[in-house]
């Protein structure tokens, strides 16, 4: 899978502004772990694992609000449709680990997404209550 074509996939079930720039931020903060962690060689597939890992999460909202437990069901069920490489499947679906899925997070990258979707979606809250709107002026 490329860059180009895991933007493709998340923009057909994702198209709220909002759930495009929490997968974007979610990337670009993996790729930046994937350099700084001497994963440079693997910096795109950390990358797209970070921008596809809240794949199903806008197209079936009132599925996760009767059944929260299908959030990373979903998006496993839609890649494996397309063919996606396992490890980007399983690397994404481990986000929700103890939450929605049993697929426990392995590999370092995994816990790395782990960490990254809580606090990336914490500071774009805090970034919304803000007059200015950024995370330049925050302290």
């Amino acid at each position: 899978m490329t860059n180009g074509s895991s933007v493709i996939l998340l923009t057909e079930y994702n198209q709220d502004e909002f759930h495009l720039l929490h997968a974007q931020t979610v990337e670009n903060t993996m790729r930046y772990f994937a350099r700084e962690l001497g994963f440079a060689d693997e910096e795109d597939f950390w990358g797209i694992v970070g921008l596809l890992h809240d794949l199903d999460f806008e197209k079936y909202p009132e599925e996760f609000t009767c059944h929260p437990e299908e959030h990373c069901i979903k998006s496993q069920e839609i890649m494996k449709e397309r063919g996606i490489d396992e490890k980007i499947i399983h690397a994404t679906a481990s986000h929700g680990y103890a939450i929605t899925v049993d697929i426990k997070p392995e590999h370092e990258m995994e816990k790395i997404l782990y960490a990254v979707d809580e606090l990336t979606g914490l500071i774009g809250a805090v970034v919304l209550m803000r007059p200015s709107k950024s995370v330049q002026d925050l302290t």
